[in-house]
């Protein structure tokens, strides 16, 4: 029987190629190199990413004043928005005005409310124009200079039919710069409009915007319309009352007045009383304390009222003793109610309620004769009547 040889004596394989090993040896060695170098980048990586904050706080931080960049010119727009507001605003106050306490035998009495709202200066003499509600059962009045100077102020006039009073500054120290007046005829939608109030208590603010409509009908007291009243998206905000509206020129254009807003806010919907109305009615405020308001001497039913009678027009309830009206023929509604006179157009323009014949009065103006159509029991006639100032009436 044959036995195999011990494995020690069997005799090794040929040897590899040297060449062969070394290119491996050199390809091993370079995949460790290329690993090592690859760890030492993510570390140092690493290392920067944990460091950056703060090598960046302490080679960027700006340890003094920084250098002022160069602004240069302000731009033509600007400059003069800039030159505006230095013109006008010494002609804008702040107006506050306090009701009158009210005594209670139940509470003790209480500090009544300060109401404000803006004004301006109208002439050298110390008047200062602003919104009719701002002032409006106020017991003391006080106006705030642009100056800072506190100066107290009586009414000299109100004009509730136009939401306009004048007001008499007692022995301002301040120099007075009467604002600018312009023109609101020749207006036109798109042209720039500035605001300058006290939104909220903050005095000398400006606001700008445009003239977003012309023309447009605002209601004051009872039974009467503003005609020709601008609209404007400048923002105006409770405070705003009885400040300027101004066109880029600097000059007064309208006194703002209203706001229309869901919150109370400004919503870009604000209104100025134009410039045009407010000068006639400030000047006769000054002159006589009263502004003449063209009637005929009735008194109307309230236009809720004749809707649910289902008439259109205005119901006369009873005239004035020796009114025009009186004059005419005209009549009122009997004591059990039955309607008489129902006056349903002016001049040949229909009135549908007492704003529609409170214009055609204002266009006729005082001292004229307006022709009115008259319904009586189905049957329409025309009567000429003489339209009067009927602002001595409703004092009395």
């Amino acid at each position: 029987m044959t036995s195999l040889p011990p494995r020690s004596s069997v005799p090794p394989g040929p040897d590899p190629d040297p060449r062969l090993r070394q290119a491996q040896l050199q390809r091993a060695r370079g995949t460790d190199r290329l690993l090592r170098i690859a760890i030492i980048w993510l570390l140092l990586l690493a290392t920067f990413w944990v460091a950056q904050p703060y090598l960046s706080a302490l080679w960027f931080s700006a340890t003094g004043p920084r250098t002022v960049t160069a602004r240069g010119d302000l731009a033509p727009a600007e400059k003069a928005t800039v030159e505006l507001f230095k013109q006008v605003s010494p002609s804008v106050v702040h107006v506050f005005a306090q009701a009158a306490q009210r005594v209670s035998p139940f509470f003790a009495q209480q500090e009544a409310p300060v109401q404000s709202g803006s004004g301006v200066i109208w002439d050298a003499a110390g008047h200062v124009v602003t919104n009719n509600h701002v002032v409006q059962n106020a017991s003391q009045l006080g106006v705030r200079m642009a100056s800072g100077e506190f100066v107290t102020a009586r009414v000299v006039g109100q004009a509730p039919n136009y939401d306009l009073a004048v007001l008499q500054l007692e022995r301002p120290q301040t120099a007075l710069r009467p604002i600018a007046i312009g023109s609101s005829e020749d207006l036109q939608v798109g042209q720039a409009a500035f605001a300058i109030g006290n939104p909220y208590g903050l005095e000398q603010t400006l606001t700008t915007g445009i003239v977003s409509a012309l023309r447009r009908r605002l209601p004051t007291a009872a039974a009467h319309e503003v005609r020709g009243v601008i609209q404007t998206d400048a923002a105006i905000n409770p405070g705003n009352s009885g400040g300027p509206l101004l066109d880029s020129a600097g000059r007064l254009i309208g006194i703002n007045t209203a706001i229309i807003s869901g919150s109370g806010a400004s919503a870009g919907i604000g209104f100025a009383i134009p410039v045009d109305a407010v000068n006639r009615v400030v000047t006769a405020l000054i002159t006589s304390g009263t502004v003449p308001v063209p009637g005929i001497g009735i008194i109307a039913a309230r236009e809720n009222e004749t809707a649910q009678l289902g008439i259109d027009g205005v119901v006369i309830l009873r005239t004035l003793p020796d009114s025009p009206a009186a004059r005419a023929g005209l009549e009122g509604a009997t004591n059990d109610g039955y309607v008489r006179d129902v006056i349903t157009a002016a001049d040949g323009k229909p009135v549908h309620g007492m704003s529609d014949l409170a214009a055609a009065l204002e266009d006729a103006g005082i001292g004229r004769d307006v022709k009115l159509t008259i319904e009586r029991d189905g049957r329409s006639r025309t009567v000429t009547v003489k339209v009067t100032d009927i602002s001595q009436q409703r004092r009395t």
